[in-house]
């Protein structure tokens, strides 16, 4: 695991640029470097994207990236280029979202956001999205476990929250193998990757629960420690 750190504009630590290694996937800082390979990666079957919102063609890429730079400037997310080392291809793009920091003093007045941290206490992991190629090979599955292995090990979150359009049902057994709890679905949420208004079935796993999760991916991966 290499990392380093950047300031903000809260002049704080912010959560550093790293890069997180498996066996078979590396999640590596997203950058504009990588536009062409998810270009390629986003230009195969399209049809396997029906819930999920994934950029098409090159200059919708270039915005989706900037935007995710820009978030990450802010200390608001951690976005990842997934690469299947397989292939040693760029197979897709994930992140760790909607940091909140709970240290120092509440902001006021409610609502405003308060001043960025070196370590988040709650995270989502969402924007996640793989080519056709690389889904059903277990490459989601262990990008999940390196991202919360990041969140609970290093950042020792309270929780990491995953959605899901509710129709979305492939997406939602894969969050449920890893052994989410079903907080509930929040009706009429958001806008759908298809332009209807779409209802989110919203995830969790807390941090008293991760241990028990971690076994479970370990065991799932294959691997030989178990904790």
């Amino acid at each position: 695991m290499a990392s380093g750190v950047f300031g903000s504009p809260h002049h704080v630590l912010m959560p550093a640029f790293v890069t997180l290694s498996g066996r078979s996937v590396r999640l590596e800082p997203l950058s504009l470097a990588v536009i062409d390979d998810l270009v390629a990666a986003a230009r195969e079957d399209r049809s396997t994207y029906a819930f999920t919102r994934v950029p098409a063609g090159r200059e919708e890429m270039v915005s989706y990236v900037e935007a995710a730079l820009a978030e990450q400037a802010e200390g608001r997310s951690v976005p990842f280029a997934i690469r299947w080392l397989h292939t040693d291809r760029v197979v897709g793009a994930t992140r760790l979202m909607n940091l909140e920091y709970w240290q120092g003093p509440m902001p006021w007045p409610p609502g405003t956001k308060s001043a960025v941290g070196e370590v988040p206490s709650v995270a989502d992991i969402g924007y996640t999205w793989l080519a056709a190629s690389a889904q059903g090979t277990g490459v989601n599955r262990e990008s999940k476990f390196l991202m919360l292995s990041l969140a609970f090990e290093t950042w020792q979150v309270h929780r990491i929250t995953l959605k899901a359009d509710v129709r979305n049902t492939r997406s939602r057994a894969a969050i449920e193998a890893l052994g989410a709890h079903l907080d509930g679905v929040r009706r009429a949420d958001s806008r759908g990757a298809d332009d209807t208004v779409r209802d989110t079935a919203y995830y969790s796993i807390l941090g008293p629960e991760w241990p028990v999760v971690r076994e479970r991916l370990c065991a799932r991966l294959g691997l030989v420690e178990a904790a």
